[in-house]
């Protein structure tokens, strides 16, 4: 009994250690959970908190302006962050050097605004030190567009277009999104010139200007923004000053707006009269058609037109009853030229087909090129653009120029060939004057003024137009201001010498090549007229002028120390590009060629395989010659020898094609080039080589950030600008090109009538 009584403590205690032990297991259990929620209920809190003071922050927005702006400015904000944002972003540090003597009240206030906001990290503050640019990684390679957004100026304006839904926790604050500034602001951007030794210049004309997109408060105007980025700089404060040893230079600033003078300028005068009389030509060759139609038919008019309608065809009919007009109002027939464009027909025996596909492939090689030279102007990474001009596999794209020597043999061929063809005009030649001859000479130059004149006038005004446009609302510091030269120099292009003056200086420079073809021309023809009385004399002429030319373009090399890298190309392009004494050469072959075939100089009867062979080598040379320039750093004598003999062959391999497919010899790629397909886009080649330029000018110029060089995304870059191209040239050609080749067209006829009577 004794031992049972004893026993029962035991137990009672290892019991109560049991209960303990559960206890206290379960009371921690109950401590994490209740730690857990308390943690959540934390979160919850911090998060309605942020929430809470977005929302202070969003209301904030409703002061009104005058409030904020009389705002006393001794309130001081402090931030760790102040001499980093000194030093780093050029609109905190204008912010810093604005003050009341160099700067309106009003636009100190507001400066003053924006720098409490940044140090304050208010929304609005925030959009506006993120819209603003600072300096982006690869200076040392071309990065000078450090442009910031001008999306996210604008969104400091207005709140974004974005819907979000409220079903989910954000960290984010919701006022970079709905808050708007206290006042205007406008998205601004500052040209600086730099000095730094750390980039890479190229010396292709605008690469040292770096682009800073600034949003400042609109009350600022562009010149105290100026007058306080020049403080700035001279200060010392700019970081990447004592980085890269930019020595920055302010140049000027751009606001972006186009100015009231756009609408005063006579460029826009003279296009909007060409529109309006065009239209009004198509609208009385349209009426015109109707009316024959009507007159021509049995059936019983509808009853009238509307009542607008019906005034304005009695407009035009009043305008149609002069006789002499209704003669020359069907050539802007839109239907029947629309007709004329995509016309596709059986090549004749008297034409030459592979010329409708060489002018075609060769327009959208050459439309190619200006894709990627135009490319460089808005490119961060110049150097890379460079770098693949001179790879091998490239040199197709960067010897894209020389292409521009098919069209001068081309047009060399045609001109002999149709001359000496057409024995009516020889004998009329022959028994002429010198007075007749020289009114025959002035027809001549009338209807190749007449066929090429209108529409090359009219792309000039609109590249005047265009660029005076872009010079104001583009982002991009526009080095060739045409509107300038354009408005100075006009007259040069109306006499198509602009090729005789420098380079740089040319309005519209890629028509340089325009101007040699109508020099040429005269040139030319003024031979023909000499050589049907006085043959040997213009043999010995065009063989003097064949040898001087080489001379010529050997003595201006080696004075000028010749080079064939691209900075010296263009450093020369007056001497040596543009020249018409160095780019006759391939005219005087084609025209050489084009005799050699009328005279029957040379008769080449060969087998079929040897035809095939010489056909397969002018090709290969035709590739060698374009490829020759992959080796680059050469000496003016090995540089000037390899242009000068380069364009030699290349022009005579051209000259082979289009002998021998004037005698319906070819191969199987000679048939592709022949293929009724090219008609058409031959048609528009003239257009195509005047406004791909432009087009692409235009539409570089508007984007609102820096290219990057990128082989995949310039080719769908290049394909998207061909569409764009083709449809631009089918319209000016249909308005400006076509009606006036009708024009010449019915004014030979009437002229050769009364002769064949």
């Amino acid at each position: 009994m004794e031992i049972r009584r004893t026993s029962r403590p035991y137990l009672w205690v290892f019991l109560m250690l049991l209960g303990l032990w559960l206890g206290s297991v379960l009371a921690k259990g109950a401590s994490n959970q209740t730690t857990s929620q308390t943690w959540q209920h934390q979160q919850q809190q911090q998060q309605q908190q942020q929430r809470y003071q977005s929302q202070l922050l969003n209301e904030s927005q409703s002061v009104p302006e005058e409030l904020e702006i009389l705002e006393t400015t001794s309130a001081i904000v402090s931030s760790p962050h102040e001499t980093h944002l000194t030093r780093t972003s050029v609109i905190f540090g204008l912010t810093k050097v604005a003050n009341e003597s160099s700067v309106s009240q009003k636009c100190h206030a507001q400066l003053r605004q924006v720098q409490r906001g940044i140090l304050g990290k208010q929304p609005w503050a925030m959009k506006v030190l993120d819209a603003s640019g600072t300096k982006p990684s690869g200076f040392v390679y071309g990065q000078n567009y450090w442009l910031g957004s001008r999306e996210a100026c604008r969104g400091v304006q207005r709140p974004v277009g974005i819907t979000l839904s409220k079903n989910f926790d954000r960290v984010m604050h919701y006022g970079i999104i709905t808050q708007k500034a206290p006042f205007d602001m406008d998205y601004r951007v500052l040209y600086l010139r730099h000095s730094s030794p750390w980039q890479v210049e190229i010396k292709l004309m605008s690469e040292q200007i770096i682009h800073i997109g600034l949003c400042l408060p609109s009350a600022c105007s562009s010149e105290e923004v100026k007058s306080l980025a020049q403080d700035y700089v001279a200060g010392g404060t700019f970081a990447e000053n004592e980085i890269f040893d930019i020595r920055p230079e302010v140049v000027y600033m751009k606001d972006l707006q186009l100015k009231e003078q756009f609408f005063e300028r006579a460029s826009f005068r003279l296009l909007v009269a060409c529109v309006l009389a065009t239209g009004v030509l198509m609208l009385c060759a349209q009426q015109l058609t109707a009316t024959k139609k009507l007159e021509s038919s049995t059936e019983e008019p509808e009853p009238g037109l509307a009542p607008a309608e019906s005034e304005l065809w009695r407009g035009l009919n009043s305008l149609l009853q002069l006789e002499r007009l209704q003669k020359f109002i069907p050539c802007w027939d839109v239907p029947a030229n629309w007709a004329k464009i995509f016309a596709v027909r059986e090549n004749s025996p008297n034409e030459i087909p592979l010329m409708n596909g060489l002018r075609s492939v060769c327009a959208i090689w050459i439309m190619v090129f200006h894709v990627v030279w135009f490319m460089y102007f808005t490119v961060h990474n110049k150097t890379v653009l460079i770098s693949y001009a001179e790879q091998a596999f490239f040199q197709y794209v960067s010897s894209a120029p020389l292409l521009v020597d098919v069209f001068f043999t081309i047009s060399g061929f045609l001109q002999t060939f149709n001359f000496l063809r057409n024995s009516q005009q020889l004998e009329t030649v022959r028994r002429n004057s010198l007075s007749e001859n020289v009114k025959l000479f002035g027809k001549l130059l009338f209807h190749r003024y007449l066929r090429l004149g209108p529409l090359y006038l009219v792309v000039m005004a609109t590249v005047d137009l265009v660029y005076a446009y872009i010079g104001d609302v583009s982002v991009y510091h526009i080095n060739e201001r045409f509107d300038e030269m354009c408005s100075k120099h006009w007259w040069r292009n109306l006499l198509f010498i602009q090729n005789l003056f420098d380079h740089r200086d040319m309005c519209a420079n890629w028509s340089w090549s325009l101007a040699c073809e109508m020099q040429f021309f005269i040139l030319a023809n003024a031979l023909l007229f000499l050589y049907v009385k006085y043959p040997k004399v213009v043999k010995a002429l065009v063989a003097s002028s064949f040898v001087a030319t080489i001379a010529w373009s050997y003595s201006i090399g080696l004075s000028i120390k010749f080079q064939l890298s691209f900075d010296a190309a263009f450093a020369t392009g007056t001497e040596i590009y543009t020249s018409p004494f160095v780019r006759v050469l391939p005219y005087i072959l084609g025209a050489a060629t084009a005799w050699l075939f009328l005279e029957n100089r040379v008769q080449l009867e060969i087998s079929e395989s040897k035809e095939r062979f010489c056909w397969h080598l002018a090709l290969l040379v035709f590739f060698a010659c374009i490829y020759s320039t992959v080796k680059r750093d050469l000496g003016p004598l090995m540089a000037i020898t390899l242009f000068v003999m380069g364009r030699l062959f290349f022009s005579l391999s051209v000259c082979w094609m289009i002998a021998r497919s004037c005698s319906g010899r070819g191969v199987w790629w000679s048939r592709l080039l022949e293929a009724k397909g090219f008609q058409h886009v031959s048609r528009l080649s003239y257009a195509i080589y005047l406004l791909n330029p432009l087009v692409i000018a235009l539409f570089y110029s508007l984007t609102n950030a820096s290219t990057h060089a990128d082989p995949f995304m310039l080719c769908v870059v290049t394909c998207g600008f061909a569409v764009i191209v083709y449809l631009a040239s089918i319209l000016f050609s249909l308005a400006f090109e076509l009606p006036f080749s009708n024009l010449s067209s019915l004014l030979n006829r009437r002229q050769s009538r009364p002769k064949s009577a």
